[in-house]
């Protein structure tokens, strides 16, 4: 198994060359150097509020659908 000293020099290293291990925060499983299992909180850092459509423009979509179902079915009956 490879120990995560190794792991830090090989992959993070020679990305963030400042890098370093907080050797205080230990894994209470295992009592290894640090912790297992992390939350990347996508939403929070991401996510971009687009408000809704305005209810006069998704009624007009609704009422241009329909239409259209309509005369399909007509279409089907003629």
């Amino acid at each position: 198994c490879e120990s995560v000293h190794d792991y830090f020099r090989r992959e993070v290293i020679p990305h963030v060359p400042d890098a370093w291990i907080d050797e205080t925060k230990t894994d209470a499983l295992d009592g290894e150097v640090g912790i297992v299992g992390f939350e990347i909180p996508f939403n929070r850092h991401f996510y971009v509020f687009q408000p809704p459509r305005p209810l006069a423009e998704i009624d007009s979509d609704l009422k241009a659908c329909t239409d259209r179902i309509k005369r399909m079915i007509e279409g089907l009956s003629a």
